[in-house]
């Protein structure tokens, strides 16, 4: 049965869906069977960090309303044969239920390792859609003062959601620790009261197109995220 993990963030830009969509490459290079599930509606672009924009015939929408079946709207990536991709839709003020996602994703989930949620930024619908449909979380930040404000704003909001992990991961920190009294790593963990699973340097060249297969970062974050029902597991308190 799939882990169902909400990638989120409070501000938009810091990195979220590469991160989501590194994270699952690096799972699927170790074996595991997973889904890249994009619920930012209106923006998505999950598959175009991917690269598989131009194979989806469907999409999760049509699933939803009955034009596919789950298993049709899901896209093999063509170089990582137990990585798939369920794209969202481009309309933005059609109403979907998190209910009816939600019937989607456990429908898959017997036949997969690791459901990976993309949500939207911010607070809003998409973000409480995205949210409870999973039963795991990692929160997206940088170091950026209004990354961490907003960060903390979603940490707090987490709360309700009583998931049974939830990890920080930290993005761009090499050139952000450049600039005069950014926090490290640990000292951000301890602000937003999130065990830290994940940290990404510049280093790493990381781009919003450029699924880097060969990251250090990335290869672990997933032996963190493999392990953080265990080693790192605990409710935001």
């Amino acid at each position: 049965m799939a882990r169902k993990i909400v990638i989120t963030s409070g501000k938009g830009g810091v990195g979220k869906t590469t991160v989501c969509c590194n994270l699952a490459v690096q799972l699927a290079r170790q074996g595991y069977r997973v889904i890249v599930c994009d619920l930012d509606f209106g923006l998505n672009n999950a598959d175009v960090v991917l690269g598989v924009e131009n194979r989806a015939l469907y999409d999760i929408l049509d699933a939803v309303e009955g034009r596919c079946r789950p298993k049709q709207a899901l896209v093999s990536h063509p170089r990582y044969p137990t990585l798939h991709v369920l794209s969202s839709n481009r309309v933005l003020e059609r109403y979907v239920s998190p209910q009816a996602i939600r019937l989607i994703l456990d429908s898959l989930a017997p036949q997969f390792d690791y459901i990976l949620i993309d949500s939207p930024a911010g607070i809003e619908d998409g973000f409480h859609r995205a949210a409870s449909c999973a039963e795991e979380a990692l929160l997206v930040t940088t170091p950026h003062i209004s990354a961490l404000r907003d960060a903390d704003r979603v940490a707090g909001i987490l709360k309700s959601y009583k998931f049974s992990a939830v990890g920080l991961v930290v993005n761009q920190i090499r050139r952000e620790r450049r600039r005069s009294g950014m926090l490290t790593p640990d000292e951000i963990s301890t602000a937003l009261r999130v065990p830290l699973v994940g940290i990404v340097t510049e280093e790493d060249k990381i781009f919003r197109e450029n699924v880097v297969t060969r990251s250090r970062a990335f290869r672990a974050l997933a032996e963190s995220c493999v392990n953080l029902s265990h080693a790192a597991k605990r409710r935001l308190k």
